[in-house]
């Protein structure tokens, strides 16, 4: 889900996805929730999501909460992004709200390297 990895990319906590196709809402498919420790990594999450979906010809439908990020929705139709201040999340508690619906912790799926490059001086040869 783009959503869900343009959010890791920036170091989302607790992203969660909730399925609300079986007669939740209506309005959309899934929530994908997600949450940052301060205003500014919840705009940069905001932002990058923003960015990445706008790259893959997304367009966002309504978007709101940015200027004081302690709570920013980003509505693409089908999915609507929440991301969250911590504590504003904690308040709200859309996990609980809508809890009958399917939920799934995202976990970023992307290939690690294999073989990261050493970063430390090498050692000198003993004489």
């Amino acid at each position: 889900m783009a959503v869900a990895n343009a959010a890791s990319d920036k170091k989302a906590l607790d992203i969660v996805i909730i399925d609300m196709r079986q007669g939740m809402s209506g309005a959309c498919d899934y929530f994908v929730i997600a949450s940052g420790t301060s205003t500014t990594q919840v705009r940069a999450i905001a932002d990058n999501v923003l960015r990445k979906l706008k790259e893959k010809g997304e367009k966002v439908w309504h978007r709101e909460g940015e200027r004081e990020a302690l709570w920013i929705l980003l509505d693409y139709g089908d999915v609507v992004g929440h991301i969250f201040l911590d504590e504003t999340r904690r308040f709200y508690d859309l996990e609980r709200l809508w809890g009958d619906a399917p939920q799934t912790s995202f976990k970023e799926t992307r290939l690690k390297k294999k073989n990261p490059k050493k970063t430390s001086r090498p050692r000198k040869k003993k004489k």
